[in-house]
């Protein structure tokens, strides 16, 4: 059985498990299969709108897909959310990815 098959199962026991979406996601994300990793991003931040690592993965996941401008987004949300969460950390890795993506 594959990753993706296993975490698939596991969400079956866990479907409201923010973790096991975003590791989903980033299954997906290494197979280059884009909507179904937007599609499981977007389901953590349904569940859980302060999961901060997952709008680093969803900006970046949504630059690959050519969608610039809900990338941009993306990292906005994300760093709306770390000044909320007082993260610096990831606050500085959002607006670093925004700034990349906006510099030119």
């Amino acid at each position: 059985m594959d990753r993706t098959s296993k975490i698939k199962q596991m969400l079956e026991q866990s479907p409201k498990d923010c973790f096991l979406w975003h590791a989903l996601g980033l299954e997906y994300q290494k197979l280059q299969d884009m909507l179904q990793a937007l599609a499981c991003f977007e389901q953590v931040l349904t569940i859980n709108k302060e999961y901060l690592g997952t709008y680093y993965h969803l900006g970046k996941t949504l630059e690959m897909a050519g969608r610039t401008e809900q990338a941009i987004q993306a990292y906005q949300d994300g760093i709306t959310i770390a000044v909320k969460l007082k993260d610096n950390h990831a606050r500085n890795e959002l607006q670093m990815a925004l700034d990349d993506l906006t510099d030119f």
